[in-house]
């Protein structure tokens, strides 16, 4: 069985419909999975009033099935070689929010894509807090082959560098997601994204 293509695609329709406001840049959210970049990331798009967009949920569209189908049928790097192909197609879209994956960041070929169009803002979160979250839901591939805990850590130590390259930073511990997207669009005030009035 052929792994999906993902590429081309047609245009999603919340790119057809996407309003242009006062952002001038996308904002791609990235970071560790649990680190709350979906819930986030929605509450971010409210706020600045644009588009959201779930990188995960538009691969799972383009192939045809879910994440962890993806895993299963082709393996990670299939399913690599998509996400790359979605989440750059997402980028040249007009400027919305962007949650992305937790191993996005780590494609030298996406990093430049946000470089190119957009501001990124890695959310951070404690450890503790990534399992809680995680453990919620069954549907994290990297996470069934062995303990999660020491999974999450493995994978912090081989990415944490690389998510700090982001231009912003930001922690999502238990405070309320109001005050975390409050950070966000403080920290992105001074980034020029924002049309002149």
């Amino acid at each position: 069985m052929q792994p999906p293509s993902c590429w081309p695609l047609r245009p999603a329709p919340w790119y057809r419909k996407a309003v242009m406001t006062k952002l001038t840049r996308s904002v791609v959210l990235v970071g560790m999975m649990g680190a709350g970049k979906s819930a986030l990331g929605r509450r971010l798009s409210a706020r600045l009033n644009v588009p959201f967009v779930d990188a995960d949920a538009e691969i799972a569209k383009a192939a045809g099935c879910s994440i962890p189908e993806i895993f299963t049928r082709y393996g990670e790097a299939a399913f690599r070689d998509c996400e790359c192909k979605v989440v750059c197609r997402l980028l040249e879209a007009p400027p919305h929010v962007l949650a992305t994956g937790g191993g996005a960041f780590m494609n030298e070929t996406i990093r430049e894509q946000i470089r190119k169009y957009a501001v990124s803002i890695y959310i951070s979160a404690p450890i503790e807090v990534l399992l809680e979250r995680v453990q919620r839901k069954d549907d994290r591939p990297l996470l069934k082959g062995g303990d999660p805990r020491e999974i999450l850590r493995r994978l912090m130590a081989e990415r944490g560098a690389t998510y700090e390259t982001a231009d912003i930073a930001v922690t999502s511990d238990n405070a309320p997601h109001g005050e975390t997207v409050q950070r966000m669009v403080e920290a992105l005030s001074g980034r020029g994204v924002w049309q002149e009035a």
